[in-house]
């Protein structure tokens, strides 16, 4: 797909200067940027390249004002980072809509019904009672199970598997290799030492406008579903549990682990590798710091870190003094000697 300028600068409300006619097909990063390709320009850190850049066309702030001569295309808008971020939403969505059809080497049941412009990849299965809205795409070696729900502008990449009874809300994101509905760890101990599996019979729900990451698991609820609300971003490598629900527009990094029935609360923010335990209440508005493990409920707006965590604060000062253990223990030992030998010289 080849761009002008002046469709770019279109799309974004900006200013050309230069080439209204310069053509693109690609994008790059302004230090690597070369002839057909285009770019942009928001940090002044980088300003130096843009007198360098091969790029044929580079957003930038409209108070930027070169100091020497350009030989790229300049569009000039208020914001140039959001605009770039705007014209990948741009680009994204275009590179999407290319994909439909049936591919070959598909399995697709009698009485699954689908939306305009339906993609599904090659050796995708589609089970029965399976309904899907429009635009939805299915790449390659997909598994959709029996009864699943997909509305409208959802894409799933290669390899995800969605589970039987699973639903997934509008303009939905699905990464390679993620596991939507598998059952939940429930099992319960015999009096010999052995595991009796309890059936999990819930589902997953994930609402709109939700994104999750490559090899995600999200387990299935025993009973009810386990829910993923409105906006949440979940990262590669995350494990969700039986009956989490997390609140709308939190985001979690990548090889983070929540047990269990655990409620989670809106607007949060968890870092990479945190463990967070069993049906615990997590509230509204929390900051939990990467490597944290999680065994108490949380209040609304705590910011906490550590295993197990405290607050952020008291873990920052506390940390001084945790490097600084050995210095200190040599310290209170060399005191103890002094205590010692004043007291053997006062009994002397």
């Amino acid at each position: 797909m080849k761009f002008t300028a002046e469709q770019i600068a279109g799309v974004l409300e900006g200013e050309v200067v230069g080439n209204p006619l310069a053509e693109v097909s690609e994008l790059s990063k302004i230090e690597e940027g070369k002839v057909g390709s285009l770019t942009f320009l928001s940090n002044p850190k980088y300003n130096n390249f843009i007198y360098t850049t091969e790029a044929t066309i580079t957003i930038v702030n409209k108070s930027f004002i070169p100091e020497s001569d350009l030989n790229t295309t300049l569009i000039k808008v208020e914001d140039a980072y959001l605009a770039f971020s705007k014209l990948l939403e741009f680009y994204d969505q275009a590179r999407k809509a290319s994909k439909q059809g049936i591919e070959p080497h598909t399995v697709l049941s009698n009485d699954a019904k689908y939306g305009e412009n339906f993609y599904l990849g090659s050796f995708s299965y589609v089970g029965t009672n399976v309904t899907i809205g429009d635009n939805v795409k299915i790449y390659p070696n997909c598994f959709i199970g029996d009864n699943v729900v997909i509305h409208n502008n959802v894409t799933i990449f290669a390899g995800a598997k969605i589970y039987s009874e699973s639903i997934i809300g509008n303009n939905c994101t699905i990464h390679a290799g993620t596991v939507i509905g598998s059952d939940g760890f429930g099992f319960a101990p015999n009096p010999d030492g052995s595991y009796k599996k309890i059936p999990q019979i819930g589902n997953v729900v994930i609402e709109d406008n939700v994104e999750i990451g490559s090899c995600t698991t999200i387990d299935r609820a025993t009973l009810g579903s386990t829910i993923i609300r409105q906006g949440v971003k979940l990262d590669n490598q995350i494990q969700i549990a039986h009956n989490v629900e997390i609140g709308e527009n939190t985001v979690i990094a990548a090889q983070t682990g929540v047990a269990g029935s655990t409620k989670i609360g809106k607007n949060g923010m968890i870092g990479g590798q945190v463990g967070i335990s069993g049906h615990l209440i997590i509230g509204n508005n929390v900051r939990i710091q990467a490597q944290s493990g999680v065994a108490r409920n949380i209040k609304d707006d705590e910011i906490l870190q550590g295993s197990p965590t405290f607050g952020y604060n008291d873990f920052s000062k506390s940390y001084v003094h945790f490097k600084n253990l050995p210095k200190i223990i040599a310290e209170i030992d060399e005191l103890k000697k002094q205590i010692l030998n004043q007291k053997q010289g006062n009994n002397g």
